[in-house]
């Protein structure tokens, strides 16, 4: 199998249901999930430690769904043959695993600078590009239809990066440091 085809040599590329131009908003929006999950592999690299093995795990899983958006994204609406594969089920898992994950990390009222561990680092950076590849697909849905899991997903995604790289933090001993102007800006929940 050759790796280049020289189809794509002229600018366009193919997805599913025909051909669009490389840096159409579609292709951008796909390409940006891509390079979260080069930034998921990462970040994986950093949590082999004892105390990190769930995440690990988590972030290989969460490698396949980011392909499931991909994948859902390079389809022209109406064009698919099978369902679409994000679902929301995949996006209650990562609520679940927020609440857990924040509910371990020490309390927060401000703003953090992104860092900490190696690990921590990475889940930050991989935390910025998802929040990209987010914006990508609002302007992409604002021309077309979507699967609207995938949106609802990589907003879930970020959040979820957040609360990861404050408990890889956290486990490994290593403070947030807070952004010295930030107002306060987190609260815990209301009572009822």
């Amino acid at each position: 199998m050759n790796l280049y085809t020289r189809t794509g040599d002229k600018g366009k590329t193919s997805i599913i249901g025909g051909r669009v131009d490389k840096d159409d908003l579609r292709v951008e929006a796909y390409g940006t999930i891509d390079e979260v999950n080069s930034f998921v592999g990462l970040a994986m690299t950093w949590l082999h430690e004892d105390k990190l093995t769930d995440l690990y795990h988590e972030f290989e899983k969460i490698q396949h769904e980011l392909f499931d958006c991909g994948s859902d994204l390079a389809v022209i609406h109406g064009k698919q043959k099978h369902p679409y594969k994000t679902t929301a089920e995949m996006i209650a898992f990562l609520e679940e695993r927020i609440d857990q994950y924040s509910a371990e990390a020490p309390p927060l009222q401000r703003f953090i600078l992104p860092g900490g561990t190696h690990a921590a680092s990475a889940i930050h950076i991989a935390r910025t590009v998802a929040r990209r590849a987010e914006r990508c697909i609002v302007s992409l849905q604002k021309q077309t239809e979507i699967n609207e899991h995938v949106l609802k997903y990589m907003n879930r995604l970020s959040d979820y990066f957040f609360a990861a790289a404050r408990v890889a933090n956290a486990r490994l001993g290593s403070k947030d440091v807070e952004y010295e102007r930030s107002a306060i800006v987190f609260t815990k929940p209301k009572q009822s």
